[in-house]
């Protein structure tokens, strides 16, 4: 292998990089976790979390990826043969329903065009319609990072209660949790579920449930067999401090400092700093000629942006490309719109010079792919980025 000089530009919607100081925070010597010194890193952990979920529930770690949460959400509060109703906002949302439909759950899925994220009105129709309350619960993406779109998970609280249906809210906020606003007590939400390796700014490994007191009696009434992802005996424990399994230690260190980061900043600073990277990187896009995959304004998300190739170009050989020539990875398709188009990945610990200095090498790695584009879409984001006061600097 040939060394390739300077700092790989990694730019996919996650896993995002991970700080230097969180990464030192990770290489501490594993103690013991029965111990009284984990005790005070449980207490850190379990309790530092609830503040990026906006929560004085429960929180439940898991030493998993982020479809084992999906996995536990489902699994504790629903049964075989319960109906659910989820929304087609793209390609994880798909892998969510099939993920039930395996569990024995009968999925109902509103159709979408992957270009925006859900209709409420249309979630509140098909409630309004289930006049026995069959339907369990609602399932959402918050952050579709296939698409690069959000979900109005609020508007959605609201068409559940104008439906005046009794279903359990359940959001997939892996992406979106610390990288776009996400306020699960105030929104109503039951049970959400996150990962570590999106604006949590950690390698993947651990996982998240957020479970509102609702959700708890439900899963102490029922829900699927269980025994690894099952809440009430990871609770229970975690009163302590203590992990009902060999926990994910060395992550936890990472979280910990990961949050202090964030809250460095100021949480809002960091929601806003994703939304004005991603503002700039859709003037980018559009002054290249190019075209953005989410078309429904206010849904367009902060943590990447979706980029459709011009007919007949190869979105996996462009990518092929800029990692070639400039040593930066972009996103890939996934199913529905595989090798249609790219994903700019600008989440978690980026600046101004670091989105920079991505779009620049997608507008030379353009250039080199022969992909037809009108040139200056990195002036043009350098010029919104001078415009447009930085959160928590030009204050």
């Amino acid at each position: 292998m040939t060394h390739v000089s300077g700092r790989h530009f990694l730019q996919i919607p996650g896993p995002s990089p991970v700080p230097d100081r969180v990464l030192r925070a990770m290489s501490a010597q594993v103690i013991d976790h029965r111990s009284p010194e984990f005790a005070e890193l449980g207490h850190a952990a379990l309790s530092a979390i609830k503040t990026i979920f906006k929560t004085r529930q429960d929180v439940v770690i898991f030493p998993s990826s982020g479809t084992g949460a999906w996995e536990a959400a489902l699994a504790n509060v629903l049964t075989e043969g319960d109906r659910v109703l989820m929304y087609e906002t793209g390609h994880f949302a798909t892998l969510w329903k099939k993920m039930a439909e395996k569990l024995g759950i009968r999925a109902e899925f509103i159709g979408g065009d992957w270009r925006s994220g859900a209709d409420a009105d249309q979630i509140e129709q098909h409630l309004r319609a289930d006049t026995n309350h069959e339907i369990k619960a609602v399932c959402v993406v918050r952050n579709e990072t296939s698409t690069g779109s959000v979900s109005p998970i609020a508007d959605v609280r609201r068409a559940m209660d104008a439906a005046g249906h009794p279903a359990l809210l359940m959001v997939d906020t892996i992406s979106g949790l610390a990288s776009v606003d996400f306020r699960f007590d105030e929104w109503g939400v039951d049970v959400a579920v996150s990962g570590s390796q999106k604006g949590l700014m950690l390698p993947p490994g651990i996982s998240f449930n957020a479970v509102s007191a609702k959700a708890l009696a439900a899963s102490k009434a029922g829900g699927t067999r269980r025994s690894y992802w099952d809440w009430q005996d990871m609770i229970g424990i975690n009163a302590t401090g203590y992990f009902r399994h060999a926990p994910a230690t060395n992550m936890l260190y990472g979280l910990v400092d990961a949050i202090k980061m964030i809250h460095e900043e100021g949480l809002q600073n960091v929601f806003d700093r994703h939304q004005r990277h991603a503002a700039a990187t859709r003037a980018a896009v559009r002054a290249w000629g190019l075209e953005v995959l989410c078309s429904r304004q206010g849904h367009e998300s902060g943590v990447l942006t979706t980029v459709v190739m011009p007919e007949g170009h190869s979105a996996d050989q462009f990518r092929a490309k800029a990692l070639h020539h400039y040593n930066i990875s972009l996103g890939s398709g996934l199913s529905k719109v595989a090798d249609k188009v790219f994903r700019i990945g600008h989440l978690g610990d980026i600046n101004d010079l670091t989105l920079i200095g991505a779009l620049s090498g997608v507008e030379m790695a353009l250039g080199k792919a022969g992909v037809p584009h009108d040139k200056g879409g990195v002036a043009v984001a350098m010029q919104y980025l001078q415009d447009t006061p930085a959160p928590g600097i030009d204050a």
